[in-house]
């Protein structure tokens, strides 16, 4: 179990060395060199964990996933034993936004990943669906919870598809307006007041 556990630990250094190389470089920067140089391990230990490059970004790209999911278990712990609908949408917004240097990291990387799937070869769309797909049904259940059982689903469904694409336009527009960032908060309110109280 030990054994298990040091590999488990040596996996998470390299992709943290890869999430920190993509912020400097972007995909193209991201080497077999440049990851076993910034992590401090051989090349040869970075082909042993992750035979291909594109290996390493998909692990790296589970990784920021992984932590945005802890951001946002954790926001539900704090949310008190029966939070209502609006609550737990909002919770699950501000946790996937660029509020502090951690979550910022995980939004470069995350917007390298996304232009990555439009002109590079590494990465596909295919490959980065999942976190969007939960968030859109994760949504939608709270909407359906809010709405009744009468509420016509595909509205519901495209609201919540709605409130995620400007979730992830503003957490872009953080990255590189101050403004957006300081009223991130204010924003996500109103955007929670147009959809959910409509």
């Amino acid at each position: 179990m030990p054994r298990l556990a040091d590999h488990e630990e040596r996996r998470r250094s390299i992709t943290d060395a890869v999430r920190r190389v993509i912020v400097r470089g972007g995909l193209e920067g991201a080497t077999f060199q440049s990851v076993a140089a910034e992590a401090g391990v051989s090349v040869r230990s970075v082909q042993y964990y992750f035979g291909t490059k594109r290996e390493f970004l998909l692990a790296t790209h589970r990784a920021v996933v992984v932590d945005s999911g802890a951001r946002v278990a954790a926001g539900f712990a704090s949310l008190g034993p029966e939070p209502g609908p609006r609550d737990i949408v909002r919770t699950i917004l501000l946790s996937i936004l660029p509020l502090d240097e951690a979550s910022r990291q995980n939004a470069v990387v995350l917007g390298i990943f996304h232009a990555a799937t439009l002109t590079g070869p590494d990465v596909e769309s295919a490959d980065t669906s999942g976190a969007p797909d939960y968030i859109v049904d994760a949504v939608a259940t709270q909407l359906r919870r809010l709405r009744g059982p009468d509420a016509d689903d595909k509205s519901i469904v495209a609201d919540a598809e709605v409130i995620l694409l400007a979730i992830g336009g503003l957490a872009q527009g953080m990255l590189t307006n101050d403004d957006y960032a300081s009223r991130a908060t204010q924003l996500v309110d109103h955007l929670l007041d147009r959809v959910l109280d409509a």
